[in-house]
């Protein structure tokens, strides 16, 4: 009888009941794994240990990227069968990359060099064997289609681009995996409107492995953090995202998002991108040092020293960039150009009003 339904059951034919299955069961299976991962880092003291640029005072588990992994892997392998295999098995082959080189660097050291090479490694998986890349510029700068070897170099350097920004804001309770829910939730629904059921699979099951996880990373008695394994697979779903989303949209001219795609995956990824710039621009010109130095100059860091506390500053930065997400949306009708443009400058200006608010109210209370 299991048999007869298997072969009889198409996911497109129920698109949404398959998609809630899928984060039910990547919810359940991240839920119950992370207090064995607690336990087994308290016992083997795999612990983070607080130093001086730390948000945190108390040793704290940073394996959250082990649960997060195992329940997307379980996800994708049980609907492997009955979706693009193809794709799922590569986006499955580039997670196991950087879950072990993110895994040797919470429990060791890894050197940024090996880190970078197998980011590039498994990011290639991808675009070779699936051929999904930025196709050119949708006329951003007049420039429309890039040349096949440029557009693969280009979309390199979006992957590691958008996996090493997201990387820099896990420095907040909370804050990543927010952040990385809220894009996660969007390109969901872009994904599901567009009939990528397999994209928007492998986006509800990270939606659901992440709802897990915050649960843990807001907790004050079992509380663990992403790491760099965490964040290492996590922002390279979303640089996949992003880039399948772009891609799709440009080879497909009868798309609402043909055109306008590059702002909204600026929007999207805007805090992340936004603070990376900003923290790079700090270190190399105003502090005269690496940019790869790590420090506590960072928006998120701003937020706790104007007495924002951790909760308030993710929701803070969550609220805001949902903010510029619904304008970006709203600003489809504009030229691609404009639309960049604008974003860029109410993007910023909406990130600096909550420190002019809270300067005001110092202030005037003063």
């Amino acid at each position: 009888m299991i048999k007869i339904l298997l072969d009889n059951f198409n996911p497109e034919n129920r698109p949404f009941v398959w998609l809630t299955s899928a984060f039910v069961l990547a919810f359940i299976i991240a839920y119950q794994t992370f207090p064995t991962i607690l336990y087994v880092a308290k016992e083997k003291h795999l612990m983070d240990e607080p130093d001086g640029r730390s948000m945190h005072s108390d040793r704290t588990p940073t394996l959250g990227g082990i649960g997060i992994f195992f329940s997307l892997v379980v996800v994708m392998t049980i609907v492997g069968a009955m979706l693009n295999t193809k794709v799922l098995m590569l986006v499955m082959g580039g997670l196991t990359i950087l879950f072990f080189l993110g895994l040797k660097d919470d429990l060791t050291v890894l050197s940024a060099r090996k880190k970078f090479i197998g980011q590039l490694f498994a990011a290639l998986l991808l675009i070779v064997f699936t051929d999904t890349r930025i196709m050119g510029f949708s006329k951003i700068l007049d420039v429309d289609v890039l040349p096949y070897w440029v557009s693969i170099g280009f979309t390199l350097f979006v992957y590691i681009l958008i996996i090493n920004a997201y990387n820099l804001i896990d420095g907040v309770d909370g804050l990543a995996g927010s952040v990385a829910l809220l894009i996660s939730v969007v390109f969901s629904v872009l994904f599901y409107n567009s009939g990528a059921l397999s994209l928007a699979t492998i986006a509800v099951a990270l939606i659901g492995a992440l709802s897990a996880f915050l649960r843990y990373n807001f907790s004050n008695r079992k509380k663990i953090f992403m790491g760099d394994t965490g964040s290492m697979i996590v922002g390279f779903l979303l640089a996949f995202f992003s880039i399948s989303f772009i891609s799709q949209s440009q080879i497909n001219p009868e798309s609402l998002y043909h055109k306008a795609s590059p702002a909204l995956v600026l929007a999207m990824l805007f805090y992340p991108l936004m603070d990376t710039c900003r923290i790079f621009f700090i270190r190399i010109f105003i502090l005269k040092k690496s940019p790869f130095e790590a420090d506590r100059n960072h928006v998120h860091h701003r937020f706790i020293l104007y007495g924002f506390s951790h909760l308030q500053t993710t929701l803070t930065v969550v609220s805001i960039n949902l903010l510029i997400i619904v304008i970006a949306f709203n600003m489809l009708h504009l030229n691609l150009n404009t639309q960049i443009g604008l974003l860029l400058i109410y993007g910023a200006a909406l990130f600096y009003a909550p420190f002019i608010v809270k300067r005001k109210l110092k202030k005037s209370k003063g």
